[in-house]
């Protein structure tokens, strides 16, 4: 910069001399002051609205307040109703008893000597007699009027239809088993067939033979009798099998063990039928 402008230049023209003004930092130093006499100058106008407007709402609101005007008020004396009275429901009538009847004690008719007899104890005749019962008691003869029989006070107690010990069901809710189950069964009979292997097998009948049986609430076995292959050596191995053998677990009706039919089957095929 020359000397001679040195003392007329800006003190942002000496600092920026020889430098590249188009940065931005020269513009932005240059314009500084008059970017924040801008700014102020718009912050105080929007405060000075800010301040008339709240001057103003509050005059508006205080000239449409209107003002309140006390009247006297007389009050009127209100009537009460007179409230009726609600009047008591009658008593109920009281309780009649039933007229009563005449009642004439029953005699039994008793052979006496005449030294013992009693009027008191006459026999009266049946045209005499109006009601007969227990005691002898005044009250109104009408041949039409019964005395009425004395009901005894009900004890709500219901006696429990007896149990028929000797009942034998034919369908149970649960039939009854052999002890071990069928498994057990399964072993008990095999060994019965075994030991009779040789007259099973002499006498060729192969089949299934259905027995039935009672079995009862201790599990004893009774009436046993074959319904199929009656006469064959099978049914009667099955037979003596089922009488022989221990006892089985009684069947259950209604949560108790009864006395109950049961049908078992024994089933037996020859060496050369085996599958």
């Amino acid at each position: 910069m020359d000397a001679n402008k040195i003392l007329t230049a800006d003190f942002l023209d000496i600092l920026f001399d020889g430098r590249n003004k188009e940065y931005g930092a020269y513009e932005l130093r240059k314009n500084y002051t008059k970017r924040l006499t801008t700014a102020l100058l718009v912050t105080a106008g929007v405060a000075l609205l800010i301040f008339l407007a709240v001057i103003v709402s509050r005059t508006v609101g205080a000239n449409s307040k209107e003002k309140v005007k006390v009247q006297d008020v007389t009050l009127s004396e209100v009537k009460q109703e007179e409230q009726q009275k609600i009047e008591p429901p009658p008593p109920p009538p009281p309780k009649q008893e039933p007229p009563k009847i005449e009642i004439t004690k029953f005699t039994p008719p008793k052979i006496v000597e005449d030294e013992k007899f009693e009027e008191k104890n006459e026999v009266k005749e049946q045209e005499e007699i109006t009601n007969v019962g227990k005691i002898d008691q005044e009250g109104i003869k009408d041949p039409e009027v019964v005395n009425p029989p004395k009901v005894e006070q009900e004890t709500k107690v219901v006696e429990a239809p007896k149990e028929d010990e000797n009942q034998v069901f034919t369908k149970v809710e649960v039939e009854a088993q052999f002890p071990g189950g069928e498994g057990k069964w399964n072993q008990y009979v095999q060994r019965e067939v075994e030991r009779h292997i040789d007259e099973l097998t002499e006498d060729g009948q192969a089949g299934t033979c259905e027995v039935q049986f009672i079995v009862d609430k201790e599990g004893n076995v009774s009436n046993v009798e074959a319904l199929t292959m009656k006469g064959t050596v099978l049914a009667q191995i099955a037979v003596n099998a089922i009488k022989k053998g221990p006892k089985w677990i009684p069947a259950i009706q209604n949560g108790r063990q009864v006395k109950a039919w049961r049908r078992q089957k024994i089933t037996f095929r020859l060496p050369d039928e085996q599958p």
